[in-house]
């Protein structure tokens, strides 16, 4: 049984950050892929030691070699469906998965391919899981300046529409902070509400609050990670009337040394003084991480009360891409 008596949602979730180790491995076995490792414990090993890196930016560099083993529809199918599996037995009651169908692209994958291999996992993993809940966030990519691929991103933003109802619920902006100012990427957002799409956006994880002001700016009503925002108090305030959600990811901003403790997180502070806060895992396998751990982080280090757990749990609830009525059963579940 849970330690904790409510409902369990992770709201920021990257699938190439949450394979399984042994999944990685039979992968790269079989597609030729090396490894920096010569055994699956080595590998384990590889994994939990390299998840501590000095920067956000040399943190995505961990993405490489997971994304060199999903360049095809049955890996990404089969990583899919073994998460969806994995967080249903650790009890989540709903969680939103996110990816990029661009880097997915490498070995004649369009992006369309990679979205439709992804939602025939996540059908697969419900089949034999239908007590919990999942939808799929489209990412796009700051990988340069907003240039490089914006023909990407936008294909990207306009592929999404198509899926909505079918288990895309969403778009979002990831990748590396600091290369060029967030708000030069306006356009991605811009053209997700011309078509009336849900956004979420990466922001101020390894930069200061200012990208936070460029993502509220944009109308992101949830910010991935934010939580350098509790630099500017007014910013922090302007959050609090617009209602704006923060999705926190206490291990990962202190492998990305974003945070130099679970002690030193502002989550807390920014929860007291009124900010939507929620508790999430970034990357369950990269981070080596699982939901109850961070609460865990939450309550012995962070000053978190099993109160502010189901605080943050409610503004997860109202905050997740999902109709109304499904939102009041998982309401209902909390009271």
């Amino acid at each position: 049984m849970s330690t904790y008596p409510f409902p369990k949602l992770d709201l920021h979730l990257h699938l190439d950050g949450s394979m399984l180790p042994e999944t990685a491995w039979e992968l790269a076995q079989a597609q030729g892929i090396q490894l920096p490792a010569d055994n699956l414990e080595d590998f384990r090993r590889f994994i939990v030691v390299s998840a501590d890196c000095r920067s956000v930016n040399e943190y995505l560099e961990r993405f490489e070699l997971p994304l060199q083993l999903l360049q095809d529809k049955a890996s990404l199918a089969r990583v899919t469906r073994e998460l969806v599996c994995l967080l249903a037995e650790q009890g989540l009651a709903y969680a939103e998965i996110r990816f990029a169908p661009q880097l997915h692209c490498r070995k004649g994958l369009t992006q369309r391919d990679a979205v439709d291999a992804v939602l025939e996992g996540r059908a697969q993993g419900l089949a034999a899981h239908p007590e919990i809940g999942i939808n799929i966030i489209l990412c796009t990519m700051c990988v340069g300046t907003e240039d490089v691929n914006r023909a990407e991103n936008l294909e990207t933003v306009n592929l999404a529409p198509e899926y909505l109802g079918k288990g895309v619920v969403a778009v979002d902006l990831a990748g590396m902070e600091g290369i060029v100012p967030l708000r030069n990427f306006a356009y991605v957002f811009d053209r997700a509400k011309e078509l009336g799409l849900a956004f979420t956006c990466h922001a101020g994880d390894s930069q200061d609050a200012e990208t936070v002001r460029d993502a509220m700016d944009f109308g992101a009503k949830r910010i991935g990670h934010g939580h350098t925002v509790f630099e500017d108090k007014a910013l922090c305030q302007r959050a609090i009337r617009d209602g704006v959600t923060f999705e926190i990811c206490p291990t990962s901003n202190i492998q990305c040394a974003a945070r130099e403790s679970y002690q030193a997180h502002p989550a807390k502070a920014m929860l007291d003084m009124g900010m939507r806060v929620t508790i999430n895992t970034d990357n369950m396998i990269l981070s080596d991480i699982d939901l109850e751990r961070e609460y865990a982080h939450c309550l012995n280090e962070m000053g978190f009360t099993m109160e502010d757990l189901k605080t943050c749990s409610r503004y997860a609830i109202e905050a997740a891409f999902l109709p109304q009525e499904e939102k009041d059963k998982l309401l209902a579940q909390l009271r």
